[in-house]
């Protein structure tokens, strides 16, 4: 393990840490990908579990034994080790997970070829809440989806937030950025895989009906925050569902429509 201990903010390895919006660490390797900060030791290992390669990692000394076992496989990488309160300082925020990993983003996968291997999925079109984002993903991972499609419009699934929230689970469910619609429409039309949209609309069926009835490879398309799935995208799917409320309740929340969702289709699967 590569320690360093680092006394003041000095140092030109914490450049990545210091002051770097999500945007600017994305742009800091371009055009190879950019990098993105994993917190805690468990998404730190989800994302060494994936593939993902530790550019440096920020700890403080109690924590070394935990990140020494992390990086077993990639010995060179360097560590930097300082007080709480300095790193407190350094990134603006108390650090009670205990260490934080500047990563290299990985490669997105080929949208037809991650449709190739999906029976169920989630499409996430222009949801621009990253903890919305982390919590979909999570529930995605959990309930048994097969993979994760965000349109152009959609937040950033490894903005630190997202990831945080979804307890590293972005980092362990395959997912990718699709084009816009109808593009994306017709490569789910080209592997075969029916798109169903979330949605208030007359010629919408209840989830419970749908389920029964399911298509065998299918993808829920969730919409905004606020106004839902936009005209586009529902002339791009083939079913539109809805989930019933009671009590004047118009919509749920877009991560626990996807939690709903996903289980009673996943359910009705098996």
């Amino acid at each position: 393990m590569q320690r360093i201990d680092i006394d003041s903010l000095d140092h030109p390895g914490l450049r990545d840490y210091v002051n770097l919006t999500d945007v600017a660490l994305r742009r800091v390797l371009e055009p190879e990908g950019g990098l993105y900060m994993a917190e805690s030791s468990k998404v730190i290992s989800r994302a060494l579990a994936a593939g993902h390669r530790p550019r440096s990692v920020l700890t403080q000394p109690k924590f070394l034994p935990q990140v020494e076992h992390l990086l077993v496989a990639h010995p060179a990488t360097p560590v930097f080790v300082g007080s709480e309160a300095l790193l407190e300082d350094l990134t603006g925020y108390r650090m009670h997970r205990g260490m934080m990993a500047s990563m290299h983003r990985p490669a997105l996968p080929d949208a037809r070829e991650l449709l190739s291997q999906t029976k169920t999925a989630l499409v996430l079109d222009g949801i621009v809440d990253h903890t919305n984002v982390g919590a979909a993903f999570r529930n995605a991972a959990a309930l048994g989806a097969d993979a994760v499609f965000v349109t152009e419009s959609c937040a950033d699934p490894l903005y630190r937030r997202s990831v945080r929230v979804s307890m590293g689970t972005v980092l362990q469910i395959p997912w990718t950025r699709l084009p816009a619609w109808p593009s994306a429409s017709q490569l789910f039309a080209d592997a075969g895989v029916s798109l169903a949209a979330l949605a208030l609309d007359d010629r919408a069926v209840t989830l419970r009906s749908f389920a029964r009835n399911r298509p065998d490879r299918v993808a829920l398309v969730l919409g905004t925050e606020g106004h839902g799935l936009d005209a586009s995208a529902l002339r791009a799917a083939e079913h539109t569902v809805m989930i019933p409320m009671q009590h004047g309740v118009d919509s749920l929340n877009v991560a626990a429509t996807s939690a709903v969702a996903l289980y009673a289709l996943i359910d009705a699967a098996e």
